[in-house]
């Protein structure tokens, strides 16, 4: 990249205002990886004809190819530039949410969420290389911290909107993003800035193919799992069909002169480090959403409104901890406050595990445990990324959050699934509860494991203080 372009970026754009408009479009986008379960029944009652199962893909279908496009779409914006690559995928995205909120039936809003999910792939890794570019090295850190806040309080707060728009229509789920979108479109071309990208050669096709083939084959697998059946022949056709397009992925990046992922990326500071504990982490953060949200609704008999407004604590603590952190870490190191992330995330399903009762006691058996999870989401996730990306070098910043943010989505998926498969089927009263401890335990694990990898992490001396 050149270093004088980035230069009169930042001297001519304030990092605020990039954040400000980067903050509205990942927002959106991660807000409709979860807004739209709790929309699900009222879809099926105006499609009277589609089963839930066959409208699981309206979710399915959405991680799915977000999580397969995101690294070829954080290659392509290194190398076209952030400032188009954001735009484009942000207009995608509000186009995508328009045809969902007018689509006719089932099969047309899974179409249109495909379409959604590719603008969404395309933002986001780039909405974070306009930031980095835009903020100077020694504020970076505080950038991020923000960033991924934004992102955690969408993913969170999507049981919250979407249990108040499904009040007036399912279709306001979709629709809320058009207005949004469009003034961020609108302030973006106008104020945001145009770092150079890359340039060069066109990355490699073949690999880039191969590989959004494995990831979307993988997330198939592990979504579809408990439905089809983890030994059935879709499921173990969907796993080896991954192991086969990444064993045609790795082969390609070895011979192409302009690989998709640079292999040199997974050797930057902390890169690797922060990946496993990214994985391992929002492994455990989507059981937890997801066990809150079966637990206050299918146990407690709650609306979808009050589920969320009683999620809604968590995700509020998340970005006043991002916000607050830098001192914290500055003083007592990137290592030691993802370590603490990751014990009070299980602290706070621990929490749930010995106070939660049948009946309904949300302040002495749920509160307590959101606040701690709030905490840790707040401690690890911000903090994580942004040691993650302050080593790479400005050519490779969309591509590398690209990576960090699959396998967020990877971890995501995978936690689902790890609690559908302990909780099972119980038939209610004591064997309800004893089911979710078992899952809400096995979460606090993977959280601690988390924890532990994180200790591994070093802040890059280049990257300054966190501030």
């Amino acid at each position: 990249m050149n270093t004088a372009v980035v230069q009169e970026d930042r001297r001519a754009t304030d990092p605020r205002m990039v954040l400000g408009v980067v903050a509205v479009a990942v927002l959106l986008s991660s807000l409709d990886l979860f807004i739209v379960n709790v929309a699900l029944p009222r879809i099926a009652e105006d499609f009277s004809a589609a089963r839930i199962s066959g409208l699981s893909w309206v979710l399915n279908a959405y991680a799915i190819v977000y999580a397969a496009l995101l690294v070829p779409a954080g290659r392509l914006g290194d190398r076209n530039g952030h400032k188009t690559a954001f735009l484009t995928g942000l207009g995608v995205f509000v186009l995508g949410s328009a045809l969902c909120a007018v689509a006719p039936n089932s099969a047309a809003l899974v179409a249109f969420r495909v379409v959604q999910a590719a603008g969404a792939a395309l933002l986001t890794p780039s909405s974070l290389g306009l930031l980095l570019a835009a903020t100077p090295a020694e504020k970076r850190a505080t950038a991020v911290r923000l960033w991924v806040a934004f992102g955690g309080l969408g993913a969170a707060l999507g049981p919250v909107a979407g249990g108040l728009l499904v009040e007036l229509h399912w279709r306001w789920v979709f629709l809320v993003n058009v207005p949004l979108g469009i003034i961020a479109l609108i302030v973006g071309a106008r104020l945001l800035p145009r770092p150079a990208g890359t340039g060069g050669p066109l990355p490699d096709g073949v690999g880039a193919l191969a590989l959004i083939a494995s990831v979307a084959s993988l997330i198939l697998a592990v979504v579809k799992g408990d439905d089809w059946g983890w030994a059935s022949t879709g499921v173990l056709g969907a796993v080896a069909a991954a192991v086969v397009f990444a064993a045609v992925f790795v082969a390609s990046s070895r011979r192409h002169h302009s690989p998709v992922v640079d292999p040199g990326l997974l050797k930057a500071p902390n890169f690797g480090v922060v990946l496993a504990n990214s994985l391992l982490f929002n492994t455990a953060f989507a059981a937890m959403l997801l066990s809150a949200v079966l637990w206050m609704q299918n146990v407690w008999g709650w609306s979808a409104l009050k589920t969320g407004l009683g999620i809604a604590p968590g995700p509020l603590v998340v970005p006043i901890v991002a916000i607050s952190a830098g001192r914290f870490i500055a003083r007592v190191g990137v290592g030691r406050v993802l370590a603490l992330g990751g014990v009070a995330f299980a602290a706070g399903i621990a929490w749930w595990a010995q106070g939660v009762a049948l009946h309904a006691n949300y302040a002495s058996g749920f509160l307590g445990g959101m606040l701690l999870t709030g905490l840790g989401v707040g401690l690890t996730l911000p903090t994580g990324t942004a040691a993650g990306t302050s080593g790479l070098p400005p050519q490779q910043f969309a591509t590398g959050s690209a990576v960090l943010t699959m396998a967020r989505q990877l971890g995501m998926a995978v936690g689902v699934a790890i609690l559908v498969a302990v909780l099972g089927s119980p038939h209610g009263g004591p064997a309800t509860l004893t089911a979710f401890q078992h899952g809400w335990y096995v979460v606090a694990a993977v959280s601690v494991a988390a924890g532990a990898l994180g200790l591994a992490v070093r802040m890059p001396k280049a990257a300054g203080a966190p501030g």
